[in-house]
């Protein structure tokens, strides 16, 4: 795979934990890969009674930041779950 050219600084993996976390109550992330590629697994009460797409758009509420942008450190989420406890 090559290179995803961005200009973020810092930790991405930590990154999309604290945005997941932060604007998703009670949420637990665990966020792996690199490169611009990731995978998001979130278990959360929040999803509860909620279909697969909403559940899903959440999460990308919470980390659209690291999305958008002319150089985003999130070139892609190649999987993404969402689970209630």
């Amino acid at each position: 795979m090559s290179g995803h050219p961005t200009d973020f600084r810092g930790d991405v993996l930590a990154a999309i934990r604290a945005a997941v976390e932060e604007k998703i109550p009670g949420a637990v992330c665990v966020a792996s890969g690199g490169n611009g590629h990731f995978t998001i697994d979130v278990v959360s009460e929040a999803f509860a009674g909620k279909g697969l797409v909403d559940s899903q758009r959440m999460v990308y509420r919470a980390i659209n930041h690291l999305i958008t942008g002319p150089t985003p450190p999130i070139h892609a989420v190649d999987k993404l779950t969402t689970k209630t406890p």
